[in-house]
């Protein structure tokens, strides 16, 4: 086995490995018992997207999808700030 023969594989499983744990986010999403989970689902859901993206980015071999990686990140970073501090304060901004 070599170099090249092992990075399909080892893609095939990190794709399945996210799907699963993109359905136990989403379970998470519609069962959670309260507002602080459904907002830890919905980053733990960005958090998968953007390692979909950049296994994506590797597997078609493109730099662009690394950028539209880090462009999810920062708002997916900033949306989860903002739902954070309007379900402790009532609203985002003083």
């Amino acid at each position: 086995m070599n170099a090249t023969s092992v990075l399909p594989l080892a893609l095939d499983i990190a794709t399945a490995v996210l799907a699963v744990s993109v359905l136990l986010c989403a379970w998470r999403l519609l069962r959670g018992p309260g507002p602080v989970d459904r907002v830890l689902a919905i980053d733990t859901l960005y958090l998968n997207g953007v390692a979909l993206v950049v296994l994506l980015g590797i597997r078609w071999q493109t730099s662009l999808l690394f950028e539209a990686a880090l462009i999810v990140a920062m708002l997916g970073f900033a949306s989860t700030v903002a739902l954070a501090r309007y379900l402790t304060r009532g609203d985002v901004v003083e």
